[in-house]
């Protein structure tokens, strides 16, 4: 009786050295690189902001003459093939005018009319009818251009392929971090996208050969990020 609770006694013992001796492993070696990519793309699509903004002696009339000029201005873009779906209001402002305060006179400001501004984000689905579009814009009434945006109806395959590249990219980053160590890539242990990607980049150039207003979309750079863990095997 005595002998099987000694044996009882030394197997109970053993669980936690082994649990010690499993803690007591070294960390699995390994080396993190993040890989880079970005892939050039003809843009399919533009976005535009213009508006048309109006001075008047009244808020009133300032308001009423920017509703009909802008109201002029959509007229003509959807004649240019613009959608409703593809119009949409950025802003609509509508402020006093002051004039500058007098010292000498000690006169306080006061307001010498209003000025109403409406601006409109427009997309353009087919970059080859956006010189028109801003001809038919400009023409009829407005008379504000805040910028001109390029981008891709589909980015997905275009950023799938700077992100095939950027973890190409990681791959070589650490095998030359590898052989300059003097050890070798073993099994991935873990693989992300970190940082995200780069939204287009629009470069575009005016061509003064082109009618009726020139613009030309350029390229728009789409990127990735990757990063990725190795083990090291010596």
């Amino acid at each position: 009786m005595r002998k099987l609770k000694t044996l009882m006694l030394t197997t109970v013992l053993a669980l936690p050295l082994a649990g010690t001796a499993m803690a007591q492993q070294a960390p699995v070696p390994q080396i993190t690189v993040t890989g880079e990519a970005s892939v050039q793309a003809v843009p399919d699509m533009a976005t535009v902001s213009l508006g048309v903004t109006t001075v008047a002696a009244t808020a009133a009339e300032a308001m009423a003459a920017n509703t009909a000029a802008l109201a002029q201005v959509i007229e003509q873009l959807k004649a240019a093939g613009i959608e409703p779906r593809d119009l949409q209001t950025a802003s609509l402002s509508l402020n006093p005018n002051w004039t500058g305060y007098d010292s000498s006179s000690n006169q306080p400001q006061t307001i010498t009319g209003y000025t109403a501004s409406n601006q409109l984000s427009v997309r353009v689905r087919e970059v080859g009818k956006l010189g028109a579009v801003l001809d038919a814009a400009i023409t009829d009434g407005a008379n504000t251009l805040n910028g001109i945006s390029f981008e891709l109806a589909s980015p997905r395959p275009v950023l799938d392929q700077a992100r095939k590249a950027a973890t190409e990219d990681a791959r070589a980053r650490a095998e030359l971090l590898a052989a300059a160590a003097g050890v070798k890539l073993g099994r991935v242990l873990s693989i992300s996208e970190g940082g995200g990607y780069g939204g287009p980049m629009p470069m575009f150039k005016a061509d003064a050969a082109s009618a009726p207003v020139p613009v030309e979309a350029g390229e728009i750079g789409l990127s990735a990020a990757v990063t990725v863990t190795y083990e090291i095997v010596q």
